[in-house]
């Protein structure tokens, strides 16, 4: 029996598969099974703040990168703040991920780790890493919504990602979109699905690091205005 939402969050991931057909050029990535230190780090990281039974607010992200909860199963966390911060170290990968810098800089603003994700969960609509190949055969980070065929072949399975997220007891009436584009995408899931009440937007952490970095300590502030507004 899932007793805790950590029980359930393992769950979720232990069970995480994407068998839709994609685009020509896009590939998902899925860390629990393609590193089995993924498993472990992601468990010991769940087990350690969410092993109880609380309601949260739901912060809602757009897909993870291949730096970040690609690797380590965790959204928004890369290996260096999982090991400096969470103190759970991964030994066969270290990544550094933009927008996890910026997420642990507020986190530590707001209070520190162990207040932040006793009040908030994280997570995406599409759950998994999405990769894009390059004219070159690179392969680079996607967002689910970079093509529209892409968005129309993920676009059920998110929906359903969603709906088992809320049901891990999170708070329906208000959660927290990151990213402007990513918010049209969800509101437009929403309106369809009926998932939560109202949505406050704020600006995407890799948005921030990327162009807005001198002016990172406003966005900051305008992260804990409104995140406090939900803390218990």
């Amino acid at each position: 029996m899932l007793k805790t939402i950590a029980d359930k969050i393992i769950h979720y991931n232990r069970n995480l598969s994407f068998t839709g057909n994609l685009p020509k050029g896009f590939m998902v990535m899925n860390p629990y099974i393609d590193n089995p230190e993924t498993v472990e780090a992601s468990e010991a990281f769940y087990y350690k703040y969410y092993n109880d039974n609380n309601s949260r607010k739901f912060i809602i992200g757009i897909n993870p990168s291949r730096h970040g909860a690609g690797v380590t199963g965790v959204p928004f966390t890369d290996t260096k703040r999982l090991k400096s911060v969470c103190g759970i170290e991964m030994k066969s990968v270290h990544t550094h991920e933009i927008s996890s810098v910026f997420m642990y800089d507020m986190i530590d603003a707001l209070g520190g780790v162990d207040l932040f994700f006793k009040d908030f969960y994280i997570n995406s609509p599409f759950p998994l890493a999405i990769v894009r190949q390059t004219k070159k055969g690179e392969w680079l980070n996607a967002n689910y919504y970079d093509d529209s065929k892409l968005f129309e072949a993920v676009k059920p399975f998110m929906i359903e990602s969603m709906k088992k997220h809320l049901q891990l007891g999170l708070n329906t009436k208000e959660v927290y979109i990151l990213g402007k584009k990513n918010s049209v995408f969800i509101q437009r899931l929403n309106k369809e699905a009926k998932l939560f009440d109202k949505a406050v937007v704020l600006e995407h952490p890799r948005y921030i690091q990327q162009y807005k970095l001198k002016e990172k300590k406003l966005y900051i502030d305008k992260y804990i205005l409104a995140l406090n507004d939900s803390v218990k």
